[in-house]
């Protein structure tokens, strides 16, 4: 197989080289995207380049030959889950539209998953649509989309310049002392990372929290609540296997939730999002209650 090449069209041009490719290869993990970059895999005319990298119009881009550049207009989308998304819908306007996003729908498909969200949102509104940010597949709530590059461009800067403000509702184990919060670097490559974590409800043997974060780690919020000593409910990575076990017997969800999203648009509007907890959470709280 020889390697596949697309030339950058006027469209595309002064994007980042990670987000282009997040937008093309819609159905491949954000991992795997900077896995090939890393490893020189995808390149730009000819050079190893950055996620960070901006392309440009005329430029060569060079993807490994065992990628499938998915057909956009034939991805089949079974037509109850784009009625559980069209139900999701917390917020729409000309520029963005937010969903209170389902627990088991992944945001990019992969291995175990033909299609993610951002398939499906795009099966209903358009090629045009672009994700903004991501949450885990068992985590419901905000997920944010934009309507064209522009506000996509926005949101990214937004998002970096940490300026949009997210709040998550979290069940962990055992009994917090107290409001904490926790400013301990996470991922492989230790990025900084900030959580705060406020006591809601105590229970016998759980506490439910709201958790700001001010930075957007990947599960930053349930490696922080691990190393804390308090594990998010039902997480199958970071939590305590056995403890979780007797849960999951009567409520498998995990027990996070992005409840609040706040941002200010390229029009200096600002938007306020909240996704309430759906029945499985309240299921799991009454467990404890």
């Amino acid at each position: 197989m020889s390697v596949k090449k697309i030339v950058i069209d006027v469209d595309n041009s002064n994007r980042r080289l990670d987000n282009y490719l997040m937008s093309l290869l819609f159905d491949i993990p954000k991992s795997k995207i900077y896995s090939m970059i890393r490893k020189g895999e995808i390149r730009i005319n000819s050079g190893r380049v950055k996620p960070s990298s901006k392309i440009q119009s005329g430029d060569n881009l060079r993807l490994p030959p065992y990628i499938t550049i998915p057909l956009k207009d034939k991805v089949y989308i079974p037509e109850h889950l784009k009625a559980l998304i069209k139900k999701s819908i917390i917020y729409d306007d000309t520029n963005f539209i937010a969903i209170n996003k389902p627990i088991g729908l992944a945001v990019h498909g992969g291995t175990d998953n033909k299609f993610g969200v951002i398939s499906i949102m795009r099966s209903i509104f358009g090629h045009s649509i672009d994700l903004c940010h991501r949450i885990d597949k068992e985590t419901s709530g905000c997920l944010v989309f934009s309507k064209n590059k522009k506000s996509s461009k926005h949101f990214y800067e937004q998002l970096t310049g940490r300026k949009v403000n997210k709040v998550y509702r979290a069940l962990l184990k055992g009994r917090l002392a107290k409001n904490i919060e926790i400013k301990t670097p996470v991922g492989d490559n230790r990025q900084s990372a900030q959580s705060k974590f406020k006591i809601i409800k105590k229970f016998k043997n759980s506490t439910y929290v709201e958790v700001q974060i001010f930075t957007g780690r990947t599960h930053q919020i349930r490696v922080h609540a691990n190393e804390m000593g308090h594990p998010i409910i039902n997480d199958k990575k970071y939590g305590d296997w056995d403890y979780n076990k007797k849960i999951s017997k009567k409520v498998k969800r995990m027990g996070l939730h992005a409840h609040k999203l706040s941002f200010v648009d390229k029009d200096s509007i600002e938007i306020n999002l909240i996704a309430d907890i759906d029945e499985t959470f309240e299921d799991l709280i009454n467990v404890f209650n």
